[in-house]
């Protein structure tokens, strides 16, 4: 290892910054490349390069880009997102890097193959099929019954998720997102249509080396049914490592890394308890989003961001360390607030009474007083997260269940609507 490696990390943006940070405070250098010659909509905006050695703007020629990037002698090739997965792929294989190869890389991007490959991997799965019309999810639905759920191949974020109840609906989802944008300014040829799993969702967070996982944290989610979406998520709690509940969750993790291929590297895990076990919803071998890493390795000591590092600067602390415990146990929520209105936002008359809690460690605010508010109907719609933080996991239930009291029509001051 070079007395200051350099990695390369793929479509670094947002919140994934973190993980280039976490590189940096290592003693690592950090190449950046772009694996888009656009950058997609929802990441537009300034941001700061100064923290990489260069950018490196990919525009299709994979050999190209290969070259440019050996130039500078990586030592790893890392996604920072999901649109970063396939190149960072494709670039670790081709420079002999630690790499989960391309063989299977469209499993870990393309929804419908995911679920697919883990099946015939034996790995539980859901019931699915592919659309490419309205009248193809409607005699689905109609064959298989209960509630269904349409959503675009490669999206993330909730980005296009739809929960039906019926044929009709199911067919007005796909029509909606078939031919549309997802969040990655990718326009969507097909859709997948798949039973909905009934139980608890989990999101397990882990870091692999030479196929040997580590489950660095696990969030169980709360649901609600609002702004006309039956299954939206609210709040995110993280769970302490040991439990019946997490061996089951880490077993079952394991074996759907294993089937998608991921060996090394990073990867977000969101997974139901059905009554016949543990499904997966989907993957993403990338780390986790909306800096949840960042807020376990402040109430655990470490988190996905220390593991990545350690996985590809110091494989052997890894290998070696791999089934610690933490550091630490503190209790953690991630709480989104539900906004009900669009319109122009003129304040939170309520926010100063979050501030207030117990537990209260942080609030991220995503629309300030005099920007536009939406409903809240997707990852990408809260306006407001508010994080929780305490020795005492008591304290962070009752104070989350708290500002799901406040956050409701009167928390909100909006002029509008605005059309949408």
């Amino acid at each position: 290892m070079p007395a200051t490696p350099l990695v390369c990390v793929v479509d670094s943006y947002g919140l994934s910054k973190t993980l280039v940070d976490e590189f940096v405070k290592r003693g690592a250098a950090v190449l950046r490349v772009q694996s888009t010659p656009e950058v997609p909509a929802a990441y537009r905006g300034p941001f700061d390069l100064s923290d990489y050695v260069d950018n490196i703007v990919h525009r299709g020629d994979l050999a190209a880009t290969a070259r440019a990037v050996a130039a500078h002698r990586p030592v790893a090739v890392v996604p920072g997102g999901e649109i970063g997965v396939e190149l960072a792929d494709a670039l670790s294989e081709s420079l002999g890097l630690p790499t989960n190869g391309t063989a299977l890389s469209a499993a870990r991007r393309d929804k419908y193959v995911m679920i697919e490959t883990i099946r015939r991997a034996g790995v539980a799965a859901a019931r699915q099929t592919l659309v490419t019309d309205g009248q193809e999810a409607l005699a689905w639905h109609r064959s298989t019954g209960g509630r269904v759920v349409v959503k675009p191949l490669r999206s993330a974020a909730g980005d296009g998720v739809h929960f039906c109840d019926t044929p009709e609906e199911s067919a007005a989802a796909a029509s909606a997102v078939i031919g549309s944008e997802n969040v990655f300014s990718d326009r969507n040829t097909a859709a997948v249509a798949q039973q909905y799993l009934r139980g608890t969702e989990y999101m397990v967070n882990t870091v692999s080396r030479d196929g040997v996982h580590r489950v660095c944290e696990i969030w169980r989610t709360t649901r609600i049914t609002a702004n006309g979406v039956a299954d939206l998520s609210d709040t995110v709690y993280l769970m302490p490592r040991r439990g019946e509940v997490q061996d089951r969750l880490t077993t079952y993790a394991g074996e759907v890394l294993d089937a998608l291929g991921i060996r090394h590297g990073p990867a977000h895990v969101e997974i139901r308890t059905t009554d016949s076990g543990p499904v997966l919803v989907e993957a993403g071998a990338r780390i986790g989003g909306a800096n949840l890493p960042h807020y376990a390795q402040l109430a655990h000591g470490a988190s996905q961001l220390d593991w990545t590092v350690d996985a590809y600067l110091d494989p052997d602390r890894f290998l070696a360390r791999h089934k610690d415990d933490d550091p630490r146990a503190l209790h953690c929520a991630f709480v989104g607030l539900v906004s009900p209105f669009s319109g122009v936002l003129r304040g939170y008359p309520h926010l100063e009474r979050l501030r207030g809690l117990e537990s209260f460690h942080e609030a991220r605010v995503a629309v300030a007083p005099g920007q536009r508010i939406r409903r809240t109907v997707d990852d990408l719609s809260y306006p407001v997260f508010v994080i929780l933080l305490h020795e005492s996991e008591e304290t962070v239930l009752r104070d989350a269940n708290t500002i799901r009291y406040l956050d409701g029509p009167s928390f909100y001051d909006v002029t509008g609507p605005d059309p949408e």
